[in-house]
This record gives C-alpha cells, structure tokens and sequence, in this order.
C-alpha cells in the first residue's frame, strides 16, 4: 500500500473529517498545527449576496497561517489540510469553488454524494489528492473508476451520514482489490480504535463526532456538552433530516419534540445543499454524532485532543506488541 506524500508525515494517521457548520478554519488550523489533517466543507464558508467570497478568505487565513507555522517550527511542520466537495447536482456552488479550490492549490480534497472526473480532474490539476466517501464496495469502486486517488470507508456507527456495514466488512471487500489509500469512519474517538483502523486494513481513522466538543468548534455549548455526557445507546440512525441515512443525538430530536425511536423515513429526493433549503425550525437544533462518543468525557482544545489520542494509540500499540509477539 503507498501512501501519498501528502500524508506521509502526519503525527498520527488521522483525518478530522469535515462537520456541516462545526469545522471552521479556528478548528482546521489547530488540527493541523497538532499534526492531524483538518477539514472543513466548502459549504460553510458562507456569505451574503455582494459580500467579498468567504470561502477565498477562508482558504487565505488557513494557508497564511499554517505557512507561517511551518517557518516556525521546521521540526514539526503542520499537516496539510482538506477542502470536502458536496457533488451532488444541488450544490450550485460546486463549480464556482471547485475553481476557488484550484487557485489556492489545495492538497487535499474529499468528495461525497457523488464522483464526478472533471472534479479529480481539477484537485490533480494543481498537485491535489482527492479522497472520496463510500458507503459501500460498489460505490467505491465507481469512485476509483472516476479518477479519484483514495477511499473514505463511511461504515456503522460514524457521525452525520452514515453507511450500515461494519467497518470490518467494508474495509477487506475495498482492500480485496484496492491498494490505495484508505481511511475508515466509524465510531473513532481513542487511539485504541485508530490502531485498530490499521490492524483491519485501513491507513487512516478518519475522526468527527469527536472534535465537536472541543473549542475551537463551531458548535453551540449545549451541542459540544452533549457529546460530552452521552454514549453508543444515545445515537438515533434516521433518514428523515436530510434523505440520507445518518447518526444523530437522541436527546436533540427529543428537544425538538419527536419521539427518536418512532421518526419517519423520508425519501432521497428530499437531499438538497442548495442556498435555498428549507428545514423546519424544529430541525435547527437536532444534531448529528457517531457511536464512539462514550469516549469524550469534556471540552478540550483541540490539541489535547489530539494528545490523548496519540497517548492511546502509542499505549494499545506497545499492549498489543506485547500480547503477540513477532
């Protein structure tokens, strides 16, 4: 298996993936400075109509910031950081910052909700790599097919939109024919479960739910706490907040007033990231998680998060040599 350049100096193999409203560039630089890979969507960088583009001042900040770190410390550079693509033909802005991610060279680039060439085409343009989501064998191998370079295995229990198969599953049908580089979302929040990515197959545990209730986030403080106090049995999967299957908070749809263990389905055609979508009001505050968040016991920076996680991983790694010896 060869790992892209780009990530094949990260502290730990680690991807923050992308979280809808909460990943900001105060979130994507600590990550980075803490030698993880920082993401963010590109829908979130928003602006008014006649306002300067937000998404160009977002793209400057991180990249100015992130250099000037690396002039700082040579010995511990910064990992690269990542733009997430949202392909699907809601998206009226998919061209426009698709071009805006060509400008400002960016080096890693995650696509979910559809593969399209002309997009792997635009991030291998500048010297990018593109990562995309998959649910299952099928679609990655489409992925694959239509150019791009890696694989983000969404399996049970991840946060936001989220696949049904176990992790185990998923990652020996990909690694039965692909040998490239692969991450694994799913109830990841310690660094015994980063290993345990790699043991099944995986190059990198791609980690959301967790980096929620940490400052940095943009996330509202009842929101980062109640990741904080809740476990595995508090996580609802349902269709019925955007059209695509997803992992959500129990105590957040109860707020809202629905019973979460008796939602309705909602059907595809329902999926729209246009500027225009409507949810109801009820829905503003029902938040999404994974499975793994019985691991996160308060709100930290970012960066201690990511020194637990490192303490973990080097702690199973060296309980695991010792087990099974060569």
């Amino acid at each position: 298996m060869t790992i892209p350049p780009v990530l094949s100096r990260l502290r730990l193999p680690v991807i923050g993936s992308p979280l809808f409203i909460i990943s900001n560039p105060d979130l994507v630089i600590a990550q980075c400075k803490a030698g993880v890979v920082g993401s963010f969507p590109a829908l979130n960088a928003r602006e008014k109509e006649g306002e300067p583009i937000e998404l160009e001042r977002w793209l400057t900040r991180i990249t100015e910031e992130l250099d000037r770190h690396n002039q700082a410390n040579p010995d511990q550079p910064a990992a690269p950081f990542a733009v997430n693509q949202i392909v699907h033909r809601s998206n009226a802005r998919l061209e426009r910052d698709v071009e805006i991610c060509v400008k400002h060279k960016v080096p890693v680039w995650i696509t979910s909700l559809g593969a399209q060439e002309w997009v792997n085409e635009a991030a291998h343009s500048v010297g990018g790599i593109t990562l995309h989501d998959v649910i299952n064998n099928r679609f990655a191998r489409k992925a694959i097919e239509k150019g791009a370079d890696g694989l983000i295995a969404v399996a049970a229990g991840a946060g936001g939109h989220a696949g049904a198969l176990s992790p185990m599953a998923l990652v020996q049908e990909i690694r039965e024919w692909f040998d490239g580089p692969l991450a694994l979302s799913g109830a990841i929040a310690t660094g015994d479960s980063i290993l345990a990515a790699q043991a099944m197959g995986a190059d990198f545990a791609y980690i959301g739910s967790a980096f929620i209730a940490t400052e940095e986030a943009n996330a509202v403080a009842g929101y980062k706490q109640m990741i904080a106090d809740s476990g595995a049995s508090d996580i609802v999967y349902s269709n019925l907040f955007t059209g695509v299957w997803g992992n959500y908070l129990k105590p957040s749809i109860a707020a809202a007033g629905m019973d979460p263990d008796n939602l309705e389905r909602s059907a595809p055609s329902t999926m729209d990231f246009g500027p225009n979508r409507q949810k109801p009001k009820s829905w503003k505050e029902i938040w999404g998680s994974g499975q793994g968040i019985g691991a996160v016991k308060e709100v930290v920076p970012a960066a201690v998060l990511v020194d637990r996680l490192e303490r973990e991983y080097r702690a199973a790694r060296d309980r695991l040599f010792r087990a099974v010896p060569a």
